[in-house]
């Protein structure tokens, strides 16, 4: 019999779901079953929130969208409180939103270093601990998105990878404090195909030959797509990994394994 997830009436809160990973999790979490409330800093009527919520009640359970700035700490309660209004309850909470901030360690400026701090690190512990009542009642999960650049990184990515680094300690933390009625893991993705890594690409005079010589970086020779980290996140929310707490998985295709570049 082949392995399936069915997390039929599972209610799972996801940020940063208009584009990129984000909407990748959320569209594997509704094929899965569950009913999904997302965020992101587009209107609700924008074409970017319309197309989340027609994308997945085409997969079947339904959608909410609520427009949130995850740095707000009044809006991710808003967000909290819209979900449960709605759905009555939390299972699984994917804090995924955030950004590139490359700016290099000797030209970040405070604004930069604050802002990276408030979106990519703090965020997720504000998030984490609004939802934290209603995970409990649920013996809930909580699976943080974090980046292969928490374990390796390369020049002129500070002070992103600071906060990415700082995210497999955060996962530790919960994993330790609040188990075992929540559950809390990390994913940490590597080169996906992005509008994210594409702008990264762009950045670059040839972007097409950055991009073939970044994938001849990889073992498997091509980047990973959001339907896979979208499948991790739906396979660490369920029962088949109820043993996995406090680990954060790297999902780079083999980009680590190698000792340097060839």
């Amino acid at each position: 019999m082949p392995l399936s997830i069915d997390l039929k009436d599972k209610i799972v809160l996801i940020t940063g779901v208009t584009s990129g990973i984000g909407a990748g999790v959320a569209k594997q979490f509704a094929i899965a079953g569950a009913k999904v409330a997302g965020c992101g800093r587009h209107a609700v009527d924008t074409p970017e929130a319309q197309l989340f919520v027609n994308s997945l009640e085409s997969a079947g359970p339904e959608a909410l969208y609520i427009e949130s700035d995850v740095t707000s700490t009044t809006q991710l309660e808003h967000l909290v409180s819209e979900t449960i209004r709605r759905f009555g309850r939390i299972d699984v909470l994917v804090s995924n939103a955030g950004t590139n901030v490359f700016e290099g360690a000797a030209n970040c400026t405070e604004e930069a270093w604050m802002n990276n701090h408030e979106l990519n690190l703090a965020s997720h512990w504000r998030l984490s601990k609004i939802c934290k009542p209603h995970l409990e009642k649920q013996n809930g999960v909580i699976i943080i998105m974090t980046s292969n650049h928490a374990f390796a990184t390369i020049p002129g990515c500070f002070p992103y990878n600071v906060t990415k680094t700082a995210l497999t300690g955060l996962v530790r933390s919960l994993a330790i404090e609040w188990a075992p009625l929540v559950r809390t893991v990390g994913l940490a993705p590597g080169f996906i195909d992005t509008p994210g890594n594409q702008t990264w690409f762009d950045s670059f005079p040839d972007p097409a030959a950055e991009k073939q010589r970044t994938i001849n970086l990889h073992p498997v020779k091509r980047l990973g797509t959001v339907e896979e980290a979208g499948a991790w996140c739906v396979f660490l929310a369920s029962g088949f990994s109820s043993f996995a707490n406090g680990t954060t998985y790297l999902l780079d295709g083999g980009r680590s394994a190698m000792m340097q570049d060839i």
